[in-house]
């Protein structure tokens, strides 16, 4: 590999960027595609599916072969509620390769105990997660219920562009969400990111269950695009609440 695309690849790497090296099999050509510049790339789709896998592999486009090394950062998960979900979903998410953080300030939940092996931090989320540095492969759930514990930490999410971002509560409960994060200047795209109420459908009940169907749509979020009719259900729940 050329020193210039190995560089890059491991400034891109300490930055958390995704990036992907495609190399023409058919004479060992090489080029360097960063994961901002895929979209404008001529292999735009393919390097989008690759990307989202996290895999690398070879592809054909045109009668041509190329081995696409896909580099990913480390997907960090951020968990604002040191509740029961929180505790069925700790491992759960252990298991499916996600560094989980658990935050809150309530120190009567955020507890060592609860929580003996994950990262925990009894903090306000606005005090710590700006230096955790949240980004396209950070995802965020809300479980606390409390605006001034759960607004900041999606009002930064948000700003972040996270790959996942969701809220646990009812619609009604959303709806008056929304109606706070517009009054901070939020666009109705940006706000129609946040999944509301939290979790797949699957008529989940108990904490584990809500923590299989949030983690199930984690890993929907990072690995598939936006689905219009879920695009569609998110433009609906902002018209509701206007």
């Amino acid at each position: 590999m050329d020193l210039a695309l190995l560089s890059a690849m491991n400034t891109e790497r300490a930055a958390r960027r995704a990036c992907i090296l495609i190399t023409d099999t058919s004479n060992g050509a090489q080029r360097l595609v960063k994961g901002a510049d895929i979209a404008s790339d001529a292999l735009a789709d393919v390097l989008d599916s690759a990307l989202r896998s996290g895999k690398s592999g070879t592809v054909e486009v045109d009668g041509k072969s190329y081995f696409l090394t896909v580099q990913v950062p480390p997907v960090r998960l951020f968990v604002i509620g040191a509740v029961h979900a929180s505790q069925a979903l700790a491992p759960l998410a252990r298991v499916a390769g996600f560094d989980m953080t658990v935050i809150d300030p309530r120190t009567a939940f955020a507890t060592p105990e609860r929580f003996a092996d994950v990262k925990l931090l009894a903090e306000w989320p606005q005090d710590v997660l700006p230096g955790l540095k949240l980004d396209r492969y950070s995802g965020l759930a809300c479980f606390t219920h409390d605006p001034k514990i759960d607004d900041p930490a999606l009002e930064l999410a948000l700003a972040a562009d996270c790959f996942y971002v969701g809220a646990l509560g009812s619609r009604k409960t959303h709806a008056r969400r929304v109606e706070r994060l517009q009054a901070k200047g939020f666009s109705e795209e940006q706000i129609a990111r946040i999944r509301a109420p939290i979790g797949m459908d699957i008529g989940a009940v108990s904490p584990a269950e809500i923590a299989v169907s949030v983690l199930a749509e984690i890993i929907l979020s990072l690995r598939k695009k936006p689905l219009r009719a879920e695009k569609e259900r998110a433009g609906a729940a902002i018209g509701a609440s206007a």
